[in-house]
């Protein structure tokens, strides 16, 4: 684990553009406490000098606004050399009044945190400035301005309850600890590796997990793509990567949608976008390789996207669609989706991940979009798992595609028919892309471009 804690001021400038940070002053008036603080708790006033002699600092946070890669934010950085920048009262008023400070201006905010929880010298009080930082949380979050977080070591507590992993962006430095419990508290047979940045990440409460070097570079790149301009309307649809004809027969589009040549989402998004940041993680314990979501520019301007790669979608490769849809929708972020799935996964594990609500709530996410929505089907459309992703009223289809309510040898096992019926089955399916237009299910069959 890291062992060096950078300062606050340090942690700021490890990110911000050169003489960027103008300090936000101490809330005014300040707060009045007796001696020792609500609890008097003996010696607490001398533990804060000690604490605003060691660091300079008055707070276990410094906030202010500053630049990354030429962008406004709004920040905060926690201070642990200050009391394990824990949060007390005063920390409170600070960071409800850089919250305000961001709303106001209509700015980003990013917070860079490294605390070891609530201030037990100020007992309750100090607890509830998490059922603060939380109102704060929403308030912003309703004013459609994102939050990032970048997770220092330690982040634990209610620091990472709230500010951490309530934030829409949450990236963290190599070997942090980040946990609900400290070090100290844990039961004594816990898993170290699960308090860790790699192991919040495997678990997908972190989006990425960035070497401190490029963590500039990587704010910069999140601060420009939530800046860039949104599209009037729906965006386009990628055009199609692979030069075919259209398919003759439903059982010539399955075998081609199936073949493992065919182009996949990575090349899809890779053509697409100048720039991409992911997003990984449905903030419930899971991950699925098979989903890529995130952030990017094309033409220069802001669109979200979820993309299936063509294997089996997992309940947690749902979840993360519909988070990012709908931190889409409320920065007003048009989403692009591309479908690829044979299906949803149905094997045991799935449905006691919840693979039934997951793909529920796909569905609901999309179905409650203010921002247009464009999907591309790119590979095989298999039932409500593919469903899930594709856009009411504008979807597009490749030549080397197909969508079916059930696959071709499902339905002939149903009708009782030999597997040789299969490709009969797939033409009364009717699933070929043409067919799809036909039906008035797609919009229209996406020429390769240039």
């Amino acid at each position: 684990m890291t062992t060096t804690r950078p300062s606050a001021r340090a942690a700021i400038a490890s990110v911000a553009d050169p003489g960027s940070f103008t300090a936000f002053p101490a809330p005014h008036p300040p707060r009045k406490s007796p001696p020792d603080g609500p609890l008097a708790w003996t010696g607490y006033d001398d533990s804060r000098a000690r604490a605003a002699g060691r660091t300079g600092e008055e707070e276990s946070v410094v906030t202010g606004t500053v630049r990354i890669g030429g962008h406004e934010a709004a920040l905060i950085s926690f201070e642990f050399g200050f009391l394990g920048g824990s949060l007390g009262e005063r920390t409170g008023d600070r960071l409800e009044a850089a919250y305000t400070y961001a709303r106001e201006h209509r700015l980003p905010l990013v917070s860079l945190v490294a605390t070891g929880g609530s201030r037990m010298q100020e007992g309750m009080p100090a607890l509830t400035q998490l059922q603060r930082v939380a109102r704060q949380c929403v308030l912003t979050r309703a004013a459609g301005l994102p939050q990032i977080a970048v997770l220092r070591d330690p982040t634990t507590g209610g620091g990472w309850a709230t500010l951490g992993a309530g934030a829409d962006i949450v990236l963290a430095l190599p070997g942090a600890q980040v946990g609900f419990a400290g070090s100290r508290v844990r039961p004594p047979d816990a898993d170290p590796a699960a308090y860790t940045a790699e192991g919040q990440y495997a678990a997908g409460h972190v989006d990425a997990v960035v070497p401190a070097p490029e963590l500039a570079a990587a704010l910069g790149d999140w601060l420009r793509v939530l800046a860039a301009p949104r599209a009037d309307g729906p965006v386009e649809p990628p055009a199609a990567l692979a030069r075919v004809p259209e398919p003759a027969t439903g059982w010539d589009a399955v075998r081609r949608a199936r073949h493992p040549d065919r182009p996949r989402a990575g090349a899809y998004l890779d053509a697409y976008f100048a720039l991409r940041l992911p997003l990984s993680g449905d903030r419930a314990g899971g991950t699925d390789p098979g989903m890529l979501c995130g952030f990017g520019l094309r033409e220069g301007r802001a669109v979200a996207y979820a993309a299936q790669c063509g294997t089996a979608t997992r309940p947690a490769g749902y979840r993360t669609a519909a988070r990012v849809v709908r931190l889409a929708d409320r920065l007003g972020i048009p989403v692009l989706t591309l479908v690829d799935t044979p299906g949803a996964a149905n094997d045991a594990a799935a449905e006691r991940a919840g693979a039934g609500a997951a793909i529920a709530d796909a569905f609901a996410a999309l179905a409650g979009a203010t921002v247009p929505v464009t999907t591309l089907l790119i590979g095989e459309g298999g039932s409500g798992g593919a469903l899930a992703l594709a856009a009411p009223g504008n979807l597009w289809v490749t030549p080397d595609s197909y969508f079916s309510v059930i696959a071709p040898e499902l339905a002939a096992a149903i009708l009782k028919r030999p597997p040789s019926a299969a490709p009969a089955t797939a033409d009364q399916l009717r699933l070929r892309p043409q067919d799809l237009v036909a039906l008035g299910v797609a919009r229209g069959v996406r020429a390769p471009g240039n």
